[in-house]
């Protein structure tokens, strides 16, 4: 492998490993190396299968020496196993010359052991039970939209929209709102039988609560009999006395008196 080459390669190699992380390992393998048992040329990660520089080839490798060029294609994504038991994710692409023979190998194996666990367990929190629908149901916010639900499910059971419904699709439609419970909510019949009525229609039943019965007002020294406070009454009663001349039609005028306690006789 030319030295231009090599250190594309091992550029290439370096940028990978920092792309992917410490889990990342890439392998440059040069095969016109004079020592074949020491093929490996560039490593990032090593730490991944244990490998540094100037070790030797894997059965991949060893298959690339021995095998003619017209017969190795690319391997990509398939699993390995390292001595340690980590499960890697690996490719490995084959460099060749202007010629077409084969003179490198450019290997990436990410260490997915982690990852596989993890995946079991995502599926196992994520998973359902085999019969279990396989669209999600939905969650409703209150018996209104439950009701217009269960209404849009017996319309799409049958097929038919409402204004085509036959006398049998009618009653399929409500066989299965009264299996579903929707007749157990308050004033859904005249909703349910409404043909007229659309799923995107939006139905105004609601849960009803009896009104607590509001506290007595306070008299504040207001007249149960007319509402009135008393001391509107009383100027009321004078008035009304001036007019029939009684007590209060006329105030006799009052004496003034001295310091001294006596009348001065002044009115």
């Amino acid at each position: 492998m030319q030295e231009s080459q090599l250190d594309f390669y091992k550029r290439l190699a370096h940028a990978i490993a920092l792309q992917f992380g410490d889990g990342c390992e890439v392998v440059v393998h040069d095969l016109q190396s004079a020592d074949p048992d020491h093929s490996i040329v560039a490593i990032e990660n090593g730490h991944v299968t244990g490998r540094k520089l100037g070790d030797g080839p894997s059965h991949v490798v060893l298959e690339a020496l021995h095998a003619g060029p017209h017969k190795l294609e690319d391997r990509l994504s398939y699993l390995t196993k390292t001595a340690a038991g980590k499960i890697l994710k690996s490719s490995t692409v084959f460099i060749r010359d202007d010629g077409g023979r084969v003179i490198g190998i450019f290997a990436i194996n990410f260490d997915i052991t982690v990852l596989r666990a993890a995946q079991s367990t995502i599926n196992w929190i994520c998973g359902t039970e085999a019969d279990a629908p396989k669209e999600p149901e939905p969650i409703v916010r209150n018996v209104a939209d439950l009701l217009d639900d269960l209404i849009e499910q017996s319309v799409q059971l049958v097929g038919t929209p409402v204004t085509l419904m036959t006398k049998d699709d009618k009653v399929r439609a409500i066989r299965y709102l009264n299996d579903t419970g929707a007749f157990l909510i308050t004033k859904s019949g005249p909703r349910c039988a409404s043909t007229s009525a659309s799923p995107s229609t939006r139905s105004t039943t609601t849960w009803t609560r009896p009104r607590a019965p509001l506290p007595p007002r306070p008299s504040s020294g207001r007249d149960a009999a007319n509402d009135q406070p008393s001391d509107c009454r009383e100027a009321r009663g004078g008035r009304e006395g001036h007019a029939r001349g009684g007590p209060g039609a006329h105030s006799q005028p009052t004496r003034r008196r001295s310091a001294s306690g006596r009348s001065d006789g002044r009115l």
